[in-house]
């Protein structure tokens, strides 16, 4: 089965993609990463999961002001620190 999409040229070679069919959904995993994506078709699961995995390869660009704004995130007090001082990824 072919998976060529726009997205994925970066995939490094020898890669897994999984598909399955979760009710309504397609459901994409990439197993080395275990990053997975869902779409309504074979191809929109695809193609979400090639922007997930640009975004877990640090690949994408940093929220706008405005689009933190929008998700209800004030810019202003949105700070990151060191995962290794954070309690949820204990």
């Amino acid at each position: 089965m072919s998976t060529e999409s726009d997205t994925n040229h970066d995939l490094p070679t020898g890669t897994t993609i999984t598909l399955t069919r979760e009710s309504n959904w397609w459901v994409a995993k990439d197993e080395e990463t275990d990053v997975v994506s869902q779409g309504k078709s074979r191809q929109e699961a695809l193609e979400n999961l090639d922007e997930a995995l640009q975004g877990y390869h640090g690949k994408g660009e940093a929220p706008s002001d405005t689009e933190l704004r929008e998700m209800g995130i004030d810019p202003e007090r949105n700070t990151s620190g060191s995962l290794d001082d954070s309690e949820i990824f204990e």
